[in-house]
């Protein structure tokens, strides 16, 4: 499978996945699926026939909130049956709303965020001291940025020359209830990955070509590497797009899955089947001159000092 392909079925997939339960996170799901369609089509190595493989590169999805993109990207390369993704959210499922070890071809448990990449760099610094040779990834937010523990990490695996350790940052600009710069400052973002030690990439979180290309720079200088992915939250949805309302909203029966199930439909690769719509939505539901699209849903925007109770 391409990564074209896999990054597709991630993005229906988490469609499905959210509209089926209700969960959140559709837009940071949307946002990583280029990322997560080339790391797990053309960069990680892994036997889904043997998850615990000595010789598996170790991934960490530090931004555990999107973890319907890591399930599909399991279950698509035969961890487990893709069935079992309808199961998202539900009492009993093993695939919880944050990523969960219970799933083959999960390394470790998150969605606490800040802790993805210091159990990263502790699985890199381990293989260096046994003489392994596989690779440690890490995704995370840019939003989780905002934690003290990923610096702590940073001037760790640096301190260690861990350039067997990638880190990969969705940079799509928003977290929780805001943009990453009005919440708190993060730029210059390379420069700040730079002088903590990291060789530093920036590149399109969209484009394959350029994905794997920052990607071939890894291991360089002794040093741990971080690949600044610019990415659209809600990328592929254009109503959801630089939406911050789509971190936790999910797509609702009538206009809202029936237009996204659509817009990817009609960007569906060659060969790839849908597999819960396999002709689309025949009939759509429209939005109409209610729906709320186009507004602007920050905090920024709609918070109002004359609000608090003096």
């Amino acid at each position: 499978m391409t990564s074209t392909e896999l990054a597709w079925l991630i993005r229906r997939h988490g469609i499905e996945m959210t509209h089926l339960s209700g969960g959140s996170h559709i837009g940071s799901i949307l946002s990583a699926a280029d990322i997560m369609g080339v790391l797990y089509a053309d960069i990680l190595k892994f036997d889904s026939s043997n998850p615990k493989w000595d010789g598996r590169d170790r991934f960490v999805m530090s931004k555990g909130h999107a973890g319907a993109a890591a399930y599909a990207a399991l279950a698509e390369n035969g961890f487990f049956p893709t069935a079992e993704l309808k199961t998202h959210y539900a009492n009993g499922s093993r695939l919880s709303g944050h990523v969960s070890h219970h799933l083959p071809g999960v390394d470790f448990s998150t969605g606490s965020l800040g802790h993805g990449l210091s159990a990263a760099a502790g699985m890199a610094l381990a293989a260096k001291k046994d003489g392994k040779t596989h690779r440690v990834f890490a995704v995370l937010g840019d939003g989780e940025c905002d934690e003290g523990s990923v610096w702590e990490a940073a001037l760790f695996a640096n301190h260690f020359r861990l350039d067997n350790l990638v880190a990969i940052i969705d940079r799509n600009h928003m977290q929780s209830l805001d943009t990453c710069e009005n919440t708190l400052e993060l730029e210059d973002f390379a420069l700040k990955w730079r002088f903590f030690g990291w060789n530093a990439v920036e590149t399109d979180g969209h484009d394959h070509n350029a994905l794997r290309e920052a990607l071939s720079h890894t291991a360089e200088n002794g040093r741990p590497t971080a690949v600044i992915a610019d990415t659209v939250k809600g990328k592929g949805i254009s109503f959801m797009e630089n939406d911050i309302l789509w971190h936790y909203r999910f797509p609702h029966d009538g206009w809202e899955y029936d237009c996204a199930v659509n817009e990817l439909f009609a960007v569906k690769p060659d060969g790839v089947d849908d597999p819960y719509t396999p002709n689309g939505v025949e009939k759509p539901v429209l939005p109409d001159e209610n729906a709320d699209i186009g507004n602007d849903h920050t905090m920024t925007s709609g918070y109002h000092p004359t609000w608090i109770k003096r």
